[in-house]
């Protein structure tokens, strides 16, 4: 039996039990939402109303680079109604037309609340947050989005009985953790404030778990490499804009080292392990918290792989203090064999196949824009 809070203060006050069957049993109505929250999709004409079986899920961050994509792939299995994307920047023209998209500030409890209540949530994706290059130089505001913005979501999915969902990521492990492979479980201690947050975010998901049945899930992501997303700031993205420069202008300055060996994957994998660990019913989790591991490669091996297409790429290597040192705490590889073997994880995506269709999708983009391709 699940336990939660009835409400997000009160944890002194009395529990609720049955929660999971009690949000099975709600009678939902279209999408709805206060006046700060309205687009096309607040008209109960233009939907159709969702049925009881389907989860109603909010993404927060959802502009960053993982929500959109995810959004498309849980709107195509639940309904596209039933897929609430939200951020604080505006939605461009495509996002806005895809479906329903609110203004959400994950400090903002009241807010979050109001989305929460009107449009009868029962999953929450958590993807609010400042990544570690970006936390490093702002670490109040990091602190802020991290922490904070972490605890009103904490607070809300308790006090509604949400399966809440948020990610966790190479950088919650420091220079004391086993590197090669680094398991589930060992000493972390991160060297960020991007993977302080990390590390707290994890260990308040279990400790509510164990103590009020919260559902709280999290994956801990390697470098994501995707053709389709803003960088954000992270560590990993040199990962993501070598393939734009070998096709743009044919030399890529690297601000890590040729010999920086770090875990990485496909943005298709890890959409696919969100999903299906979402998915994954509760007797099967031996954990709260998994590494899921695709491929882990350096600089020069990708580069060696790209130039399997584009032999013209040259690569100049000017390392960054900051994203070095921090590149140099982290593991070299996950051990995921929990994942594996609780909810049958597998990834498809090798570096062969992932150098493939980052060229083919940026190079189709370039060309569909109009722009030259090297």
């Amino acid at each position: 039996m699940r336990f939660c809070m009835p409400s997000a203060a009160a944890l002194f006050g009395s529990l609720c039990h049955g929660c999971r069957s009690r949000a099975r049993s709600l009678s939902f109505r279209g999408f709805s939402g206060s006046p700060r929250q309205n687009s096309r999709w607040n008209s109960q004409d233009s939907i159709d109303l969702p049925t009881a079986e389907n989860p109603r899920i909010l993404i927060t961050g959802g502009l960053g680079q993982l929500g959109v994509g995810l959004a498309e792939i849980l709107r195509k299995q639940y309904g596209t109604e039933n897929v609430i994307l939200s951020d604080i920047k505006k939605a461009p023209p495509e996002v806005y037309r895809s479906g329903p998209f609110v203004y959400a500030d994950v400090l903002d409890y009241k807010n979050l609340r109001e989305l929460v209540v009107n449009n009868r949530i029962t999953w929450l994706v958590h993807y609010s947050a400042l990544l570690s290059a970006v936390g490093e130089a702002n670490v109040a505001l990091a602190r802020k989005i991290n922490i904070t913005g972490l605890h009103n979501v904490l607070d809300l999915a308790l006090e509604s009985c949400l399966r809440l969902f948020v990610p966790s990521t190479i950088g919650a492990f420091g220079p004391s953790s086993p590197r090669d492979p680094a398991p589930d479980l060992c000493v972390q201690r991160p060297h960020t404030i991007y993977g302080v947050s990390k590390v707290h975010g994890e260990l308040m998901g279990e400790y509510l778990h164990h103590k009020y049945g919260l559902d709280f899930r999290c994956l801990r992501y390697p470098g994501i490499i995707s053709a389709n997303t803003q960088l954000g700031g992270g560590t990993t993205d040199y990962a993501v804009q070598i393939f734009h420069d070998a096709l743009s202008t044919g030399h890529h300055e690297c601000y890590l080292r040729a010999d920086t060996r770090l875990p990485m994957m496909h943005i298709g994998d890890c959409h696919r392990a969100t999903v299906e660990f979402m998915q994954a019913p509760e007797f099967q989790l031996s954990l709260r918290t998994y590494n899921i591991a695709a491929m882990s490669f350096t600089p020069e091996e990708v580069a060696t792989e790209i130039r399997k297409h584009l032999p013209h790429l040259k690569v100049t290597y000017n390392p960054d203090s900051v994203r070095q040192t921090i590149a140099d705490s982290w593991p070299v590889r996950f051990d995921d064999s929990n994942a594996q073997r609780d909810w049958g994880w597998k990834s498809t995506y090798g570096l062969e196949e992932l150098v493939s269709d980052m060229l083919s999708s940026i190079r189709d983009k370039k060309t569909n824009a109009g722009l030259p391709v090297s």
